[in-house]
């Protein structure tokens, strides 16, 4: 069978590449041709454009990147109507991936839609355009069937959530070696994630390297996203600030804490057992229509919407100081550590186990045969 998949950032090439393994386990002999990055390149199949060349960050950023947004919607439409694939999957992305799955509707494509875009969050209208154009959605928060349900789609099915397969699948790692292969010091390690694209990441990495003379006794290590050059991280790194690339989950495991902007990193680091502060701060413009746009949503990572309640400590813009930084990061550091391990625990159990991607897998090919 021909798979067309479209995944437009970081976390959507990562389940993607887990999905094509499970897909290729029940279909051997499945084509692919994606929108992707390095990890769904390696498992096989083409690469028609990478996610780096997608990216746009916020409501002025996707403004200013308007023309090329809609000329990669084109040259997608094009690409799409050219193969002709048995199904098409379509991976969260929404602002993208809605104007092509009808699109793909009016060609008869099958559309298969595998992680959610986050409707209950905001732009919850664009219920009426799944219910038109895609055929299954695969959700993978356990609350998200139950919204389908309430807008009466009932095409809706909770699989598990992936990112505990491709952590469940990590080998054993030791903390010593990992120190040793990237020359860092004998100090415990504070994790800084800061995002996939440019601006995110120098405005994240400016604020959350502000708080290193009140830890001395710490060595900071930047998570290189793929997306971005090497050279781009070495204005950052010095004796006791340090860059590792293609590595986070190892350098995760490795870490003590971390300070994390919001995404989908916030719930991995959960996932793997690492304390953490959520960062974020945008353009003073696309936060206040952000702000207004998900107006009815209590946090904004993913940790704490799971567990409706507050597990990690979210700093959001004006919040995003230097002295609340080193008064979270100590926090987590001597007193609140037990307490978010056993919260954490009880998030494991909420998502449902290993295997999503095998389910979301048999759902795909399921209507094919």
């Amino acid at each position: 069978m021909k798979y067309y998949i479209i995944a437009g950032e970081a976390s959507g090439d990562l389940h993607g590449s887990n999905l094509m393994k499970a897909i290729l386990k029940q279909d051997p002999n499945a084509e692919f041709r994606f929108w992707g990055g390095d990890l769904m390149e390696s498992v096989g199949g083409t690469l028609v454009k990478h996610y780096r060349d997608l990216a746009f960050m916020g409501f002025l950023e996707v403004a200013k990147n308007i023309r090329t947004i809609l000329k990669n919607i084109k040259f997608c439409k094009e690409d799409l109507k050219n193969y002709l694939p048995d199904t098409l999957v379509l991976i969260d992305y929404p602002g993208f991936n809605l104007r092509v799955a009808k699109f793909a509707k009016s060609l008869g494509i099958r559309v298969v839609y595998y992680i959610s875009p986050q409707l209950w969050a905001w732009k919850e209208g664009r219920v009426n355009i799944i219910k038109k154009y895609v055929d299954e959605m695969l959700v993978i928060l356990p609350f998200e069937e139950d919204f389908y349900k309430k807008h009466q789609y009932n095409k809706a099915q909770f699989v598990g959530h992936p990112l505990l397969d491709a952590i469940s699948d990590l080998k054993p790692i030791s903390k010593d070696e990992f120190k040793k292969e990237f020359n860092l010091n004998d100090k415990e390690i504070i994790a800084l994630l800061p995002g996939s694209r440019k601006q995110e990441v120098e405005k994240m990495l400016s604020i959350m390297l502000s708080v290193r003379e009140r830890f001395e006794d710490y060595q900071f290590v930047i998570a290189g996203a793929p997306s971005l050059p090497r050279e781009f991280y070495q204005k950052y790194v010095d004796d006791d600030v340090h860059f590792v690339s293609n590595r986070t989950y190892d350098l995760l495991r490795c870490s003590s804490v971390a300070l994390v902007t919001s995404g989908t990193a916030t719930l991995e680091t959960a996932l793997l057992n690492v304390p953490e502060v959520v960062c974020y701060r945008g353009s003073k413009v696309s936060y206040h229509i952000g702000k207004w746009l998900i107006r009815n949503i209590k946090y904004i990572s993913l940790v704490n919407l799971i567990m409706n309640k507050e597990v990690v400590k979210e700093l959001i813009q004006d919040e995003l100081t230097t002295d609340n930084l080193v008064g979270e990061l100590h926090k987590v550091l001597y007193e609140n550590r037990e307490i978010i391990l056993l919260d954490y625990k009880e998030l494991q159990n909420k998502l449902g186990g290993k295997g999503a991607s095998d389910k979301a897998a048999m759902v795909i090919i399921k209507a094919l045969l």
